[in-house]
């Protein structure tokens, strides 16, 4: 699931999608509006393979349990400071 196996192809892994959701992260946003985001790019790429919401949110999960996004002061969510 993390990772590409046999069962879970290289696009729909979720550091795939991770990866793909810290690119469109360049400001703190809300999930709705980056879920927005990640979707029209999903869209205007025409990839055979439709990541849904709920994948989406796995991977933004991942990715905080990571400690690579956090939640901003008014609760968006920003890539996370590295010290």
């Amino acid at each position: 699931m993390l990772l590409p196996t046999k069962g879970v192809s290289s696009e729909r892994a979720l550091m795939t999608i991770g990866s793909e959701i810290l690119e469109e992260l360049r400001e703190p946003t809300s999930v709705s509006a980056l879920w927005e985001r990640y979707n029209a790019r999903q869209r205007s790429a025409a990839k055979s393979r439709r990541i849904t919401f709920d994948w989406f949110s796995l991977a933004l999960a991942a990715l905080y349990a990571m400690r690579l996004v956090d939640t901003s002061d008014s609760g968006y969510i920003r890539r996370a400071h590295v010290s």
